[in-house]
C-alpha cells in the first residue's frame, strides 16, 4: 500500500482516496513573468513522478497544476517591457511549456489559468465576508480577518503570537490587524486598464492565495486528494488557502499536503543577488544558443542529467546544485546507459511486478515514493545484466526507470550528445579556461578523424592510428570497434 509524508500531520500515512479507484492532484504552479528556474525544476520533476506513480498503481489520475497569469511581478513586467498582461503571460506560459518537454515532464490534465476563475474567487470572498471572515478596508482592499479563523498556522506550525508583523506580511495601515492577508486588490490609476476586473467591491484583482483556492475547488472539489508544492509555499500561501477555503466553506482543504525539499545551488539559497541564480534552460540548453526564445536547442543528455539529479534523491530531502554532485549525476546516468549499450534489449518488455527487482522497486515507491530506493534498485539490475549479459535483465532496467522517465533515448544517440558536466569540464570552467574535450568537438570533426584512423589502418600504418584514438581519447572521445570493421564513438 502506498504511504505519502502529510506535511499537516507530520506523520507518514496509508494513502485512502476520496473515491475509489481515483485520485485529484493539485500542485502549485508558476507565476509566468519570467523562465523556470531550478528551484521550478525540482517542483515540476517531482510531482511528475508521483503523478506517474499513482497512474502505476492503478489509479485513475486528475493532475492540476495552475498558472498565475495575474500578479504584481507580472504587471511590473509588462509596463517595463511595453507589453499586454497578455502577452507577457502567453510568451512565459510557452516557455515553460518547453522546458517541461525538455525534462520529460508529463503534461498535467488541467492547467488552468487564474484570470479564467475570477467569478469563482468573487464567491469565495462573498462567502468569507458573510461568515465574518472578510472586510473591505479602507484603501479599497478586501482582507481575510485571521484572527478569526480558529486554527490558522495548522500546516506551518506557527502560532498567531509568534507572527510577528514585517517579516513575511506586508503591512498595511488600513487592516485591521498586520496578519491579515489580502484577498482582493483595488485597481490603481496608474495600473493598466487589463490587470483589473469589477466586483462587488469595485474595481480590482484577485489576491494570490485565493486563486488556488477557487480552481482546485473548481476542478476537483473538496477536499482534495493531495495538495502539493514547493516548499516556500507551505506558509504564507498554503496556510492561507487552508484558512480560504475552510473558512468559506467549511470542508477541509486536503486530505494530504506534500511539499519538495529545498534545493541550494553550492550550499547557498539560489537567488539572483548572490550570483547563483540559474535556469532551466541555462542549465540544459545547448552551449552559444539564444535562452530567450519560448522554444530553444535542448542537449538531450544534459536534461536526462538534471532530471536524474532531482529523482535520485527523495523529494523531501534537501538537495544542492553544486559541480561534484553533477560531475557525479553524470557518471552515474552513462553507467546505466552503457549498460544498455553493452547488452542491448530487444523490443518492449512489460514489467513483471512480481519478479525480486520489480518488488523492491514497488515497495521504494510506495514509501513517499523514495525515489533514491527506485534508483538503488536500478543500478542492481545494471550490475546483474553486466554481469550475466542478460539481454532480459537489461529490459527490465529499461522498463523500470521508464516509470521514472529515464532511459528511454537510444545509448548510441546519448553518448554522443556533449556534456559540460565532467570533471574536467568543471575544473576548466571554474579556473576560467576554455572549455576543452569532447564538450568542443563537433559529430563532423570526429568522424572525420575516425575516417582518418580507418584509412590509416588500411594502410597498415597502425601508429598512426592509435595516434588517432589517443588523440581523440585525451579530447573525451571513446572509440569502440565492431565486428566488420564498424567502429562507434561516445563521448567519455
Amino acid at each position: 500500500m502506498l504511504h505519502i509524508y502529510d506535511s499537516l500531520t507530520r506523520t507518514k500515512r496509508p494513502f485512502s482516496p476520496i473515491l475509489a479507484g481515483r485520485a485529484g492532484l493539485y500542485v502549485c504552479g508558476m507565476t509566468v513573468y519570467d523562465y523556470c528556474h531550478l528551484g521550478h525544476a525540482r517542483m515540476l520533476v517531482s510531482f511528475d513522478v508521483v503523478q506517474r506513480w499513482l497512474r502505476v498503481t492503478g489509479l485513475q489520475v486528475t493532475y492540476v497544476r495552475n498558472i498565475t497569469d495575474i500578479d504584481d511581478k507580472i504587471i511590473r513586467r509588462a509596463v517595463e517591457s511595453g507589453q499586454r498582461i497578455s502577452e507577457v503571460t502567453s510568451f512565459f506560459i510557452e516557455a515553460m511549456h518547453a522546458d517541461e518537454r525538455a525534462l520529460g515532464v508529463w503534461p498535467p490534465d488541467h492547467q488552468p489559468r487564474a484570470t479564467a476563475y475570477v467569478p469563482d474567487m468573487l464567491d469565495i470572498i462573498g462567502r468569507l465576508e458573510k461568515n465574518g471572515l472578510a472586510y473591505q478596508a479602507s484603501d479599497g482592499d478586501v482582507n481575510f480577518a485571521v484572527r478569526d479563523f480558529p486554527g490558522y498556522g495548522k500546516l506551518s506550525g506557527k502560532s498567531l503570537d509568534d507572527l510577528r508583523a514585517g517579516e513575511r506580511v506586508a503591512v498595511a495601515s488600513s487592516k485591521r490587524d498586520p496578519l491579515d492577508f489580502v484577498l482582493w486588490k483595488s485597481a490603481k490609476e496608474h495600473e493598466p486598464a487589463d490587470t483589473r476586473w469589477n466586483s462587488p467591491y469595485g474595481w480590482g484583482r484577485p489576491g494570490w492565495h485565493i486563486e488556488c483556492s477557487a480552481m482546485s475547488r473548481a476542478l476537483l472539489g473538496v477536499p482534495l486528494d493531495i495538495h502539493g508544492g514547493g516548499p516556500d509555499l507551505k506558509f504564507p500561501h498554503h496556510e492561507n488557502e487552508i484558512a480560504q477555503t475552510e473558512g468559506a466553506f467549511g470542508e477541509t482543504l486536503a486530505n494530504y499536503w506534500m511539499h519538495c525539499g529545498p534545493l541550494m545551488v553550492d550550499s547557498d539559497k539560489m537567488s539572483k543577488s548572490l550570483g547563483n541564480f540559474r535556469t532551466i534552460r541555462q542549465t540544459i540548453g545547448l552551449p552559444g544558443q539564444p535562452n530567450d526564445q519560448a522554444n530553444y536547442l535542448v542537449n538531450p543528455r544534459e536534461a536526462e542529467m538534471l532530471r536524474f539529479f532531482i529523482v535520485r534523491n527523495h523529494y523531501r530531502s534537501p538537495q544542492n546544485y553544486a559541480p561534484d554532485n553533477l560531475v557525479d549525476t553524470q557518471q552515474s546516468l552513462d553507467r546505466l546507459y552503457q549498460t544498455l549499450q553493452n547488452v542491448p534489449c530487444v523490443g518492449q518488455v512489460d514489467i513483471d511486478w512480481d519478479v525480486a527487482p520489480a518488488v523492491a522497486f514497488r515497495a521504494a515507491m510506495d514509501d513517499d515514493f523514495n525515489t533514491a530506493g527506485a534508483v538503488a534498485v536500478l543500478f542492481d539490475l545494471a550490475t546483474q545484466a553486466n554481469r550475466d549479459k542478460d539481454a532480459l535483465v537489461s529490459g527490465q532496467l529499461k522498463a523500470l526507470a521508464a516509470v521514472l522517465g529515464l532511459l528511454q533515448q537510444d545509448p548510441l544517440a546519448y553518448f554522443q550528445s556533449p556534456t559540460r558536466y565532467t570533471r574536467r569540464a568543471i575544473d576548466e570552467a571554474v579556473a576560467g579556461q576554455p572549455v576543452s574535450g569532447a564538450v568542443q568537438w563537433s559529430e563532423a570533426e570526429i568522424e572525420s578523424m575516425i575516417q582518418a584512423r580507418a584509412t590509416a589502418k588500411q594502410s597498415r600504418d597502425f601508429a598512426q592510428a592509435d595516434q588517432i584514438r589517443a588523440t581523440l581519447r585525451s579530447a573525451g572521445v571513446e572509440l569502440d570497434d565492431k565486428p566488420g570493421g564498424q567502429t562507434q564513438w561516445r563521448r567519455a
